[in-house]
């Protein structure tokens, strides 16, 4: 016992330097979410790499999944693509004209393939880690989507991984509208299920069935328009009562995501090259 005392009153300050230390530590990263999500959301090499390996032996047994999920929404789009062509061609009497529109759109947005490495999904501040970084062309404030919607936006981008701030994320915000409605309001996650996500700020004039698809609006450089979102389940009032609150049925299935896509914006990433260019060209005269 006499020994014991006798240690702690040599090593004292040393070990109330280490306690510090690590009081300060937990402080910083739970009270500061941009320094937690840089720290411990994997964008270090390290922790991403053990991740990877894991996803990797998961990913395994979800192909079957993920395989029947990709066909099914290839078929679909492939049939909504005919069926516009087919219908624009009889409007216009132009049979390459919903081909040049097409072409066109998807010249704009480039598609990065990425797979999901580290996935929460039991916090208000959910994250998601992915396998691309800057050196693959993904970078922060770019949109991720999978095979079925929507799934989360880029919140920060080492050399080789990325952490996405998904929907069902308490401060994800995401532009969307009622397909072929016209109305249009922010798509917010109240926490809990992770199937379940809420449009906000629906005006009270606009018409809509429960049943009908919510997708993207495309009026930011985040995501183009009519990436599916999900489908109205109930519409409540919203609490001040100006406008609808519309409880939706996400399409992503967050517990089994797998496989993304980052989309890049062509013409920002352009203009953002430009204009770097150019500072760089300004401080080389000074």
């Amino acid at each position: 016992m006499r020994n014991l005392l006798e240690f702690l009153v040599r090593y004292y300050h040393w070990m109330l330097f280490v306690l510090l230390e690590v009081v300060s530590a937990i402080l910083l990263f739970r009270n500061n979410i941009y320094h937690g999500s840089v720290w411990f959301s994997s964008a270090n090499a390290v922790v991403g790499y053990v991740y990877e390996k894991g996803a990797e032996v998961a990913a395994f047994f979800s192909l079957v999944d993920i395989n029947k999920q990709l066909t099914q929404r290839n078929f679909f789009l492939e049939r909504k693509v005919n069926q516009l062509s087919r219908l624009y061609a009889e409007a216009t009497a132009d049979t390459t004209a919903a081909e040049r529109i097409e072409l066109d759109l998807l010249v704009k947005y480039k598609p990065i393939a990425a797979k999901v490495i580290s996935n929460s999904l039991h916090s208000a501040d959910n994250l998601i880690t992915i396998d691309k970084g800057r050196s693959h062309g993904v970078d922060a404030n770019m949109g991720v989507a999978c095979g079925t919607g929507v799934v989360g936006v880029v919140c920060v981008a080492s050399d080789h991984y990325s952490v996405v701030m998904p929907v069902v994320n308490s401060r994800s915000r995401i532009s969307c509208t009622i397909r072929n409605r016209g109305y249009f309001g922010y798509l917010t996650w109240q926490g809990g299920d992770t199937r379940i996500a809420y449009l906000e700020d629906i005006p009270r004039h606009a018409t809509f069935e429960k049943g009908d698809w919510v997708e993207t609006n495309g009026y930011s450089s985040i995501f183009p328009q009519g990436i599916l979102v999900g489908k109205i389940l109930d519409v409540s009032n919203s609490r001040d009562g100006l406008s609808y609150r519309m409880k939706i049925q996400l399409s992503t299935d967050f517990g089994k995501l797998r496989d993304v896509c980052v989309i890049s914006d062509m013409e920002l990433v352009e203009s953002g090259r430009l204009m770097q260019i150019a500072r760089d060209s300004l401080n080389n005269k000074n």
